[in-house]
C-alpha cells in the first residue's frame, strides 16, 4: 500500500498538481488497494485537523495580517533603520533585523516574505540590483520558522506528540535565530562592500533611536506578552496566538489608526486561504502517516537505520542529509506530517534529546524553503518582484550555506540549542 500511495504521490507532485490533492490522491489509490473501506477516509482527516493546538496557525497567519494593514511594519522598519545606521549593506541589515522582529509576531516565512516584500522593496532597489534585493526579503522572512512563536515549530510539536513541548521548541529556537540574523548581515554587509554598493541607512543618532524605540515600544512589547506567556505556562500556544491578534487589532484601531474596519474582511480572507491550505496538507497526510502504520513502514525503517548503524550522531546525519533532499522536493508542512511520526520516535530509540532533534528537523526543513525546486520563499518573491528565478536562485545562495553552516554550528554546539530550554525547565 504505501508503494502505491508514495508512487501515485511522486507523480501527481512532479506534474505540477497541488501538494496537498497529491497526498490524498495517493492515500485514496493506497486505501483501495489494501481493500479498505473509503470510510476511514474522512474520520483521519478530520481527526488530524480537530486539534486545538492547531488553531495557533491561522491566528498567528491572522495577527500577521493586522499587522500589515495597521502600519506595524512601518513602525518596525523605522526602528530598525534607526538602530543600524550608514554601513555597508545598511538597508539589507534594516530589512533582515525588520524581518526578525516581524517573526516574532507572524510566525510564518510567507506571510513575513509578502509583509516586507511590497514594503521594502521599492527601498531596497534604489541601492541593489533586483535579484539581491528579492533576496535579502526572502533570508529575512525565513527568520520566521526559527525565531518564536513559529508555526512550523507547532506543527512539528503536534507530530512528535508528548514527548516536545511547543514552548520548549520556542526556547530552542532563539539562540540560532539570533545567530543566523548576525550571519546574515555580516554576510550582507560583506556583499555590499565587494560589489561596491552605496551605503545605505540613516547616520546613527541617539536621540533619532530612543525616539523611534518609543513609536514601536508596544510592538515590541507584543512578542514578549506572547512567547512570555507561552514559555510560562500562563496560556497555551492557541490562547497566545488568539491574544496576538486582539494586540494587533487593538494598537491598529487606536494606535497607529491605520487598520480600518473595512480591512478585516480582507485580512480574514486572506488568513483563511493560507490556513485552509496547511489543513487540507494535514489532513491529507494523516491519511497518507495512517498508511504507511498500516504497512509497518516506522517498523521496517527502524530495523533498516538500526542495521545500518548504532551511532546516535550517525544516525541525525544520514536524517539531516536527508531532509536537504526532501526539502528540496517536498513543501515543509507536507514533510512535518509525513516524516516526524516516522523519525521523531527512532530518535528516541537512539537516546537522542528529543527537543535537540526536532528543532535540527525543522530548521533543516526551513532552509529548504529557500531552495528549488520547491522553493516556496522563492516563488513568493519571485511572484512579488518579477525577479526570474534563475537569477534569483543565484543571489540567494550565500544565504542558504549561511543557513547549512548554522545548522552544522547547532550539530557541533548542541548547548546553542538546548542551554536556553534547559535553563528554563524544558
Amino acid at each position: 500500500m504505501s508503494t502505491v500511495a508514495v508512487s501515485l504521490f511522486a507523480l501527481f507532485a512532479v506534474i505540477g498538481a497541488p501538494l496537498a490533492f497529491a497526498l490524498g490522491i495517493g492515500a485514496v489509490a493506497a486505501l483501495l488497494a489494501g481493500g479498505f473501506d473509503l470510510v476511514v477516509l474522512p474520520q483521519r482527516m478530520m481527526f488530524a485537523v480537530n486539534s486545538f493546538p492547531l488553531m495557533a496557525i491561522p491566528l498567528f497567519m491572522l495577527a500577521g495580517e493586522l499587522m500589515v494593514k495597521a502600519g506595524i511594519v512601518d513602525r518596525l522598519i523605522g526602528f530598525a533603520n534607526a538602530l543600524v545606521g550608514r554601513v555597508h549593506g545598511g538597508i539589507a541589515h534594516v530589512t533582515i533585523l525588520a524581518g526578525m522582529v516581524f517573526a516574532s509576531v507572524s510566525g510564518a516565512a510567507v506571510a513575513s516574505a509578502s509583509a516586507l516584500g511590497s514594503t521594502l522593496v521599492p527601498a531596497l532597489r534604489k541601492s541593489y540590483p533586483a535579484p539581491f534585493s528579492s533576496a535579502v526579503v526572502a533570508s529575512a522572512a525565513n527568520l520566521g520558522p526559527v525565531i518564536p512563536p513559529s508555526n512550523a515549530m507547532i506543527v512539528y510539536a503536534l507530530m512528535a506528540g508528548s514527548s516536545v513541548s511547543v514552548g520548549g521548541m520556542f526556547m530552542a529556537g532563539i539562540v540560532p535565530g539570533f545567530l543566523l540574523c548576525a550571519g546574515f548581515m555580516l554576510l550582507a554587509s560583506f556583499i555590499s562592500r565587494r560589489r561596491g554598493y552605496p551605503l545605505g541607512g540613516v547616520p546613527f543618532s541617539l536621540r533619532n533611536a530612543l525616539r523611534e524605540t518609543r513609536r514601536a515600544g508596544l510592538i515590541l512589547l507584543m512578542p514578549i506578552i506572547v512567547v512570555g506567556g507561552i514559555v510560562g505556562g500562563i496560556f497555551t500556544a492557541t490562547e497566545g496566538a488568539a491574544i496576538a491578534v486582539m494586540y494587533a487589532l487593538l494598537v491598529g484601531l487606536f494606535v497607529t489608526r491605520k487598520l480600518k474596519i473595512a480591512d478585516l474582511p480582507g485580512c480574514l480572507f486572506r488568513a483563511a486561504v493560507l490556513a485552509a491550505m496547511v489543513g487540507a496538507l494535514i489532513a491529507f497526510a494523516s491519511v497518507t502517516t495512517f498508511v504507511f502504520t498500516l504497512d509497518l513502514v516506522p517498523m521496517r525503517l527502524s530495523a533498516f537505520i538500526e542495521g545500518v548503524t548504532e551511532s546516535p550522531a550517525l544516525f541525525i546525519l544520514l536524517v539531516m542529509a536527508m531532509l536537504i533532499v526532501v526539502g528540496m522536493l517536498i513543501e515543509s508542512n507536507a514533510a512535518y506530517i509525513m516524516l516526524v511520526p516516522l523519525f521523531a520516535p527512532l530518535a528516541e530509540s537512539y537516546g537522542i534529546d528529543p527537543l535537540f532533534f526536532g528543532f535540527l528537523f525543522m530548521y533543516n526543513l526551513v532552509v529548504g524553503m529557500m531552495t528549488p525546486p520547491v522553493g516556496v520563499l522563492l516563488f513568493v518573491m519571485s511572484g512579488i518582484t518579477r525577479v526570474p528565478m534563475g537569477a534569483l536562485t543565484h543571489e540567494v545562495l550565500p544565504f542558504v550555506l549561511l543557513q547549512f553552516a548554522v545548522l552544522g554550528l547547532c550539530l557541533l554546539f548542541p548547548p546553542l540549542v538546548l542551554w536556553l530550554p534547559d535553563l528554563l525547565g524544558f
